[in-house]
């Protein structure tokens, strides 16, 4: 098991941890800043620095799987090409500093705290949804078009407003019980450990809530931090689709 020191602290860009596990897929660590694919965000990349200073560069991060392609709780530090005479020399228990890309994963933040604002300013469920470091895009299952200028001005409404955001989580019950929380079709959250993992944005005392919904991907802490973003693109996918393209300012 891999303890995601993410969830609780986004902000966190390096971490003390000892190798697991060596395998064709990649590093397994006992803990680790690095997010993994999932939910639409990309996976992190970085490094791993061993006691001596030598770097093992970390092209991605996935969920860890069995020999039967079934979910475990390990996370998978995928090595970028041609280290393979450094991995050989990795065993169990060696001590290593996780560290990621910040600057990468800091753009990814931004752009996921924003696709939660564009759910705000388009109240329609997402059947799709890509969040890279340098564009965000999410599909939505409706037939209205959409304005490219509007959308941008209302979401630089909001980031100007510096709304806070807060992780917190609910039961599987309190979820059952609100299902309009839910706004991906194509992406359920995972259950399995009794509480669900939310990102709430505004709605503290009397302050207008402006997002909720289950999420166990990175964010910033403030609307404000995100900057300027602009929408890029706005397609029609289907008779019944709507994607729209976020990006950062040139």
């Amino acid at each position: 098991m891999t303890q995601d020191l993410f969830r609780q602290d986004a902000y966190l860009r390096e971490c003390s941890a000892h190798i697991t596990a060596v395998t064709e897929a990649g590093i397994v660590l006992d803990r680790t800043v690095f997010y993994p694919l999932g939910g639409g965000q990309a996976g992190d990349s970085g490094v791993l620095v061993l006691a001596n200073g030598t770097e093992i560069a970390i092209a991605d991060t996935r969920k860890g799987k069995n020999a039967e392609g079934q979910p475990t709780n390990g996370i998978v530090h995928v090595p970028a090409p041609g280290q393979e005479a450094l991995l050989a020399t990795l065993t169990p228990g060696t001590t290593v500093t996780a560290r990621i890309d910040w600057e990468r994963r800091h753009r990814m933040m931004r752009l996921h705290t924003t696709s939660h604002l564009l759910c705000h300013v388009v109240p329609q469920l997402v059947n799709g949804c890509s969040i890279t470091p340098d564009y965000a895009r999410l599909d939505f299952a409706m037939t209205d078009p959409l304005d490219k200028e509007q959308l941008t001005a209302a979401i630089a409404t909001l980031v100007a407003a510096a709304h806070p955001l807060t992780v917190a989580s609910i039961s599987d019950e309190e979820l059952d019980a609100n299902p309009s929380l839910v706004k991906s079709m194509s992406v359920q959250p995972p259950r399995g450990t009794g509480r669900i993992r939310t990102i709430r944005i505004g709605g503290e005392g009397d302050a207008p809530l402006i997002d909720l919904q289950p999420c166990g991907g990175t964010h910033v802490a403030n609307t404000a931090e995100i900057g300027a973003i602009v929408v890029t693109k706005i397609e029609k996918k289907s008779a019944t689709t709507r994607r729209v393209v976020l990006g950062f300012v040139p």
